[in-house]
């Protein structure tokens, strides 16, 4: 290691220690700021250039667990961040094997069970679902029902089965009903929402409500924050500048927090979906969740 790799490294480790501190010293939610996660698909490009160093850098920030993605083709992704001493606990998968299966009986989700059990995982999220299951209410409702098969299958593996939204499902449909009214009244008890706290404000809807009107069916959070400046609801793409770090935007993140805590919410997991420097983006978010 050089001298300016050793001071790089050096820094990020006071800065993870030093945050550390702070995170543990807010015990309001401490099951949150404590044991922080991050979205690996946060440092997508990072991790394809040095994936050490990239996971190294996550620790060193005061990360406690990460969230991966792609899974089953991220076994690797998983024992670095464990090797790390970070903490695996979800993965988004491969969810075609449930949303739009080949067969109802869902075979080739039971395969992916099979990975995610070896893994040690416990939560396993459905991450987006494609254009045409998202047409009419029938079409949601088709996807409801495929999901709680799947998390009824999940649930003897030992894993619960998360939605992750955005904020097409919040369209209005047939009588003003969306996709996501649709997923709350069809979706059983095993079935539970991962919720995107920026996607859920880009839908013009208050997280933190929310979080609270899902009590007990909300297992994970995604915290991100939105840029000041647009026109809501938007039910669809949003430009790369509109994610920001955690604190920089509109979204204000104690009260998700407390409600979180309220809802039984597990895991938080920040994400940012796009940044030009998104090693530097993941450390001005833990920052700014420890000052808050």
């Amino acid at each position: 290691m050089n001298r300016r790799s050793f001071l790089g490294h050096t820094a990020f480790t006071t800065l993870g220690l030093a945050l550390g501190g702070r995170l543990l010293a807010n015990g309001a939610d401490f099951p949150y700021r404590g044991n922080i996660g991050i979205q690996l698909y946060t440092l997508r490009g990072p991790y394809g250039n040095d994936a050490d160093a990239t996971i190294r850098a996550v620790a060193d920030a005061g990360y406690k667990q990460v969230e991966t993605f792609g899974f089953p083709g991220t076994l690797d992704m998983i024992k670095r961040s464990r090797d790390a001493g970070l903490a695996v606990n979800s993965a988004h998968f491969q969810s075609n094997t449930v949303v739009t299966p080949e067969d109802d009986s869902l075979p080739a989700f039971a395969a992916i069970l099979e990975r995610a059990h070896e893994a040690e995982l416990t939560h396993l999220v459905i991450p987006a679902i494609p254009p045409q299951t998202r047409e009419s209410v029938d079409t949601y409702k088709k996807v409801a029902e495929h999901c709680n098969k799947g998390a009824a299958m999940a649930k003897e593996a030992g894993i619960t089965l998360d939605y992750h939204n955005h904020s097409f499902e919040f369209r209005p449909l047939e009588n003003g009903k969306s996709g996501f009214d649709v997923f709350i009244e069809e979706f059983s008890p095993e079935m539970m929402f991962e919720l995107d706290v920026y996607w859920v404000r880009v839908a013009d809807i208050d997280p933190a409500g929310l979080i609270r009107k899902l009590t007990g069916r909300v297992s994970q959070l995604h915290l991100k924050d939105l840029a000041d400046g647009h026109d809501l609801p938007v039910f669809g793409g949003m430009p790369r500048d509109s994610f920001k770090e955690i604190g920089n935007g509109i979204i204000p993140m104690e009260p998700v927090l407390e409600a979180a805590k309220e809802a039984g919410v597990l895991h938080c997991h920040v994400e940012q979906d796009h940044s030009p420097d998104p090693v530097e983006s993941i450390r001005t978010s833990i920052a700014n969740l420890a000052a808050m």
